[in-house]
């Protein structure tokens, strides 16, 4: 795991790309404290910041080239099968134990297509310098970044935005187009970002650009490019090969140098990956979990049975609430591209590094592809209720006006926005579940933003535009929507920056590439059955996870946001509303009225929309946007 960055100069080379790079290397500092190394010849510089985990010497030093001198690789990541490549390639006159070199031996062997037979998590730039090109890659599912800033002569690539900024070369302004995505959806969905001309890679994709300025970008994998090979007939067929799929998964997600241990709330997804450790591992699994004085709050309880049963070297984080409030400023900083969440993941990040763990495993992604969120409960009834398409227009638009009028929450007016749709399905109605402001109050807030189309329609219209999208089960559906939009967006975005500023590796098993093409094969019938949490995921566990962690409340981090912004954190919301609305685009009256609003407890202003707000604002400071 570490930070790569890099210049391509196109057409000609450009001594000052050194000073550039540095700044960029230098910005990264924080990903990778253990290495750094930079390789500046000609067209191109790289740069990479190396946090070592697998091949702890010199060896493994980046950039890495192949024993001809012709390939110079950085790369970001880990590749859980280098071992099965390597016995594979062994040909290969190989210098070192890293996973690092074996893809330079896979990309000698196989050229791009290589990427199709990495199994791991990686953002990668290989510079092959016989033929002057670079190739830059993203992993299948997006789960480390790359971003990317191309103009007319030249192409900037990192693992960061700040380290694009670092460079001196990339314009600190704000894209607008970016800023209408976030008030959406309290992000940026890819490839835009919050930066004008900054984009990031999609992922699962690859770029490939020539000194002479040709390019190819193109995906090596995609949700629905492929026939399912596996449609489990039955529910016992499926939970042996959930099973199956997800102890391959964690065992080759636990090859590591260092010390290294899984998050635990005690929810069924953490517990699983916990159980999953404990039947693979030859020694004994650490744990960390983030406990409450405040018992509203923690799911202590919960943790501790699973670190019990299996024995685990259980770590407490025991925090108040107030702990998480004097954290924020710091998180806040961390924070390399905009978000409306991720406190939660750089405190316990922070907490996991100092007990001595450089490498954790994650439960992320269970809820995408096991049907946890209440999307999919929606969207399988929203799918019952086909015949309401049968009514005319005129008469689901008046049905909508009426719900609106009836109530003021969220909720209703989600419900009016489907009843609008030119024709109500469950996939096309998607891009409504997740959205934040609405358009209206979008309009109020910044009236001088140009409304752009909605990134998420934009992403869902890719999905299926894919050759076998029709053919898959709805809950896979919906699973690619989620995985491609709020998963790769928000949850890996913070969890990538909130852990590697702390220099910390989190790895997330369910997310195996494999294991999502089994679970996008499953029919609906057989993954959500009944109206219980995840039941395929709890059947394939069977006895490894205990009773009381099935049935358990889902609880998560509630943390009391809305009375921090009423008493400890009125003066800072205060002041950066204020400062927003003094930015171009936003309504400052308005904000204004919000914001007393909010205080005067007006049940229609949400905390967490509000405080995207002064989220945003503290961002657009600390990278001197305008």
């Amino acid at each position: 795991m570490c930070g790569i960055s890099g210049i391509l100069q196109l057409g000609s080379n450009n001594d000052a790309m050194y000073a550039s790079l540095e700044r960029m290397n230098q910005a990264l500092a924080h990903r990778g404290p253990d290495d750094e190394g930079s390789w500046v010849e000609g067209p191109i510089a790289l740069g990479h910041r190396r946090l070592s985990i697998i091949d702890l010497s010199s060896a493994g030093h980046q950039p890495m080239l192949n024993p001809n001198g012709n390939l110079v690789l950085v790369f970001n990541g880990e590749i859980y099968n280098y071992r099965t490549l390597k016995a594979e390639l062994s040909d290969y006159p190989y210098q070192s134990g890293s996973d690092t070199e074996v893809i330079l031996a896979a990309y000698t062997r196989w050229g791009v297509d290589c990427l199709k037979k990495l199994n791991g998590m990686f953002a990668l730039a290989l510079w092959d310098r016989q033929h002057q090109s670079l190739l830059l890659a993203r992993d299948h599912l997006g789960i480390k970044p790359l971003y990317l800033f191309e103009q007319s002569h030249q192409a900037l690539f990192a693992s960061e935005i700040r380290a694009l900024l670092a460079s001196g070369l990339v314009p600190r302004k704000v894209n607008p187009d970016g800023l209408c995505d976030y008030l959406r959806y309290q992000t940026v969905n890819a490839p835009q970002t919050m930066v004008q001309g900054v984009r990031m890679l999609e992922p699962g994709h690859y770029l490939l650009i020539h000194a002479n300025g040709q390019r190819e970008e193109a995906a090596f994998w995609r949700p629905f490019d492929h026939k399912p090979k596996l449609a489990p007939p039955d529910w016992n067929h499926a939970c042996n090969l959930v099973r199956d799929a997800m102890l391959q998964s964690v065992d080759r997600q636990m090859i590591a140098d260092v010390p290294f241990g899984a998050f635990l709330s005690g929810g069924i997804d953490s517990s699983s990956i916990v159980a999953l450790m404990s039947q693979v591992s030859k020694t004994t699994v650490k744990t960390f979990s983030v406990t409450f004085a405040e018992e509203a709050y923690s799911e202590a309880v919960f943790a501790r049975q699973i670190a019990e049963k299996y024995q685990t070297d259980h770590h407490e984080i025991r925090l108040k609430a107030d702990d998480f409030l004097h954290t924020i400023p710091l998180a806040l900083k961390a924070m390399d591209h905009v978000s409306g969440d991720g406190p939660n993941t750089y405190v316990v990040s922070g907490a996991t590094r100092r007990a001595g763990v450089k490498m954790a495993l994650s439960g992320l992604g269970g809820d995408e592809l096991f049907g946890g969120y209440p999307i999919f409960r929606r969207s399988k009834d929203l799918a019952s209720l086909q015949w309401v398409n049968t009514l005319p227009p005129f008469l689901r638009k008046a049905i909508a006006w009426g719900l609106q009028q009836s109530s003021s929450s969220v909720a209703a007016r989600k419900m009016a926005d489907v009843l609008r749709l030119p024709r109500m399905n469950p996939y096309a109605a998607y891009h409504l579940s997740r959205q934040s402001w609405s358009e209206e109050a979008i309009a109020k807030i910044a009236p001088g933003i140009e409304k752009t189309p909605n990134s998420v329609g934009e992403i869902l219209k890719k999905i299926q535009g894919q050759p076998y999208f029709a053919e898959a089960p709805l809950m896979s559906q919906i699973s690619a929507a989620e995985i491609s939009t709020y998963m790769q967006n928000v949850l890996l975005r913070d969890s990538d920056q909130m852990s590697m500023a702390h220099a910390l590796e989190v790895r997330v098993p369910f997310l195996d590439y494999e294991v999502v093409e089994l679970l996008l094969a499953i029919a609906d019938g057989v993954k959500l059955p009944n109206h219980n949490p995840k039941p395929l995921l709890v059947a394939a566990m069977g006895e490894w996870l205990p009773e009381a962690i099935v049935n358990r409340p889902k609880m998560g981090f509630t943390l009391p946001y809305e009375l921090w912004m009423k008493g400890a954190l009125h003066e800072f919301c205060t002041s950066h509303l204020k400062q927003l609305g003094e930015r171009p685009y936003f309504a400052p009256a308005f904000l204004d009225k919000l914001w007393q609003n909010f205080q005067q407890g007006n049940p229609s202003i949400k905390w967490s929309h509000l405080w995207s707000l002064v989220v945003l604002d503290e961002w657009l400071e600390n990278n001197g946007m305008v």
